[in-house]
């Protein structure tokens, strides 16, 4: 595990130095310094370093070129994302003297501990306002939902805009091209200079659409581009894409980026299993109404090794797998393509997934953690978004909005438990072979475990903590009190699982805000039994997550 040494902590930093919100704090004893510094090198070793890389001889010469290019790109989200987060990035870390502190600061993108429900560990620093820098801080619900209406509401409700007060004081909004147009014009060079060398007429044609797209907030053309492209070798997903840091509303899109090369022989492994969908969505355990939508089949499944993350897929827990594009119209026309980033899964199977099986487990299971379950288990999660519905059965608009910050978390989790369906019907099915449910149910429960540890400030972090207590609830696995592991039961399980499908389901349907708050209010505090049980795994040194060695220097290549 990759350390940082720890130095003492100059305490007293206030408002005035570093830009945070919040009083200063008066200067502290020796000994709570030390404290404070134990405190902080604890929250940095739960991180492991993995350096991304790929074998460059796969790629022709103009690929290699387009890398550092695509890379340049994509670090351009970097900045916006911290613009979207907190602004002062600069003047925060220049006033942290502490090596580890400033360390932390610039893997969770600003003072808030990700892994931690978003609290601060920066002395001086306020709680994470809910609706990052998307709303004035001073904004009301109300005020907000008084402004968006009639005409102005869609542009109020844009994944694309910054609410911001005008010269009046009144809400108005700006375009994101326009407030940050010196990293978009940057990202939009780098991107035309990639597709200039590229060889897939596919690619550079989605790299020119791509870069107009952030200039003009219209990503539709570049989406339907990036799922017809089929026989690139490079990818990049860039640009503003998921809402999970907009905890107010869930409106807003984030800035990220990640930098691809696929890997052709898995990918063709995974190419049959799209088609599969229509099925699997009539099979659903809901009333027609739940399911009336129909997905698209031009959905596709491939592997890829990973060798850039950056924005908000660069903090905290990362992620190992991709279901994109999230506009719902091109959902319907086109579908999705699922990226499996197998290098990153493998890591996090490695170093975290199977230390925390071995230590919270039934020895007479462990066996059926296998990387081919954690392997499908994800990418089924990510076929599974494609389920389900996309708009309320009352014509009222789309689930995400009736959902509004609520929607993410049970998303996640409809993923989650789809993906298990998928499993269950497959194997019945004969459509997926070499493998057992006691495998996926197990593997399942083992990786609940692992990313319920990313914290109750991240969506997948809740939808695992509702999903183990209803599990348990009914019965789907249970816990020895002596010996403090958890041993699955296969057959109430499946049952649990067809009960959760379709709790949430109906949630989502009749877009039932309400239900849904006082569902994941219920389900997501954590028992101090699990609490004991996550902590054990920190003093047995288990990582709970990834950091990364990236960019032209791990990759080996000419700047």
């Amino acid at each position: 595990m990759q350390r940082w040494a720890t130095l003492a902590f100059v305490a007293g930093i206030g408002l005035a130095h570093v830009g945070c919100r919040g009083e200063a704090e008066t200067p502290r004893s020796a000994a709570e310094a030390s404290g404070a510094g134990q405190a902080l090198a604890a929250k940095l070793a739960q991180y492991t370093q993995v350096k991304l890389t790929t074998d460059l001889q796969r790629l022709t010469p103009h690929e290699r070129s387009m890398l550092p290019k695509l890379i340049a790109a994509a670090a351009a989200m970097d900045t916006i994302y911290w613009r979207q987060l907190y602004p002062s990035r600069d003047s925060l870390l220049g006033a942290i003297p502490d090596s580890v502190m400033r360390r932390l600061v610039v893997i969770n993108a600003g003072p808030w501990d990700r892994l931690d429900g978003d609290k601060p560990f920066v002395p001086g620093v306020g709680p994470r306002p809910p609706g990052a820098e998307f709303y004035p801080h001073d904004m009301s619900r109300g005020e907000f939902e008084k402004a968006a209406v009639g005409q102005r509401s869609a542009t109020f409700r844009s994944l694309y805009t910054l609410v911001r007060r005008d010269s009046t004081g009144a809400l108005t909004t700006i375009p994101y091209h326009v407030a940050y147009a010196d990293q978009v014009r940057l990202a939009a060079q780098k991107l035309r200079e990639a597709a200039a060398e590229a060889d897939d007429a596919g690619l550079r044609r989605y790299l020119e659409l791509r870069a107009g797209a952030l200039e003009t907030d219209d990503y539709r053309a570049s989406d339907m581009a990036w799922l017809d492209m089929k026989n690139n070798t490079l990818d990049i997903v860039i640009g503003p894409i998921e809402v999970y840091t907009d905890q107010l509303f869930g409106y807003k899109a984030a800035a990220e980026s990640y930098v691809l090369v696929k890997d052709k022989d898995w990918s063709a492994r995974l190419a049959r299993y799209a088609r599969l969908l229509p099925g699997l969505q009539r099979g659903l355990p809901v009333p027609e109404a739940y399911k009336r939508e129909r997905p698209g089949t031009d959905s596709d499944l491939n592997a890829y090794d990973a060798v850039y993350y950056a924005g908000e897929g660069n903090l905290g827990g990362k992620t190992i797998a991709i279901n994109l594009p999230n506009d719902e119209q091109v959902q319907l026309r086109k579908g999705t393509r699922r990226l499996q980033l197998k290098n990153v899964m493998r890591a996090k199977f490695d170093r975290i997934l199977v230390p925390i099986a071995g230590e919270l487990l039934s020895p007479d299971q462990q066996s059926h953690v296998t990387f081919d379950a954690f392997f499908a288990n994800v990418m089924f999660h990510e076929v599974a978004h494609g389920l389900g519905i996309k708009n309320t059965i009352d014509g009222k608009g789309s689930v995400r909005q009736a959902l509004k910050e609520q929607h993410s978390a049970l998303e996640e989790g409809k993923a989650d438990i789809l993906g298990l369906y998928m499993v269950t019907r497959m194997l019945e099915s004969g459509d997926l072979r070499g493998t057992t449910l006691d495998e996926h149910y197990v593997t399942f429960l083992a990786s609940i475990l692992r990313s319920i540890r990313f914290g109750a400030g991240d969506a997948h972090g809740r939808a695992n903590a509702a999903q183990l207590s209803f599990l348990e609830e009914r019965g789907a696995f249970t816990r020895d009190s002596a010996t403090g592991r958890y041993t699955v039961h296969t057959d109430t399980m499946r049952v649990a699982v067809d009960s959760l499908a379709s709790r949430i389901l109906r949630f989502q349907g009749d877009g039932d805000y309400a239900g849904v708050k006082a569902f994941m209010d219920e389900r997501t505090k954590l028992s101090p039994t699990l609490e004991a049980d996550l902590a054990r795994l920190g003093t047995r040194h288990i990582p709970v997550d990834l950091v990364f060695e990236q960019g032209v220097d791990a990759l080996g290549l000419e700047r």
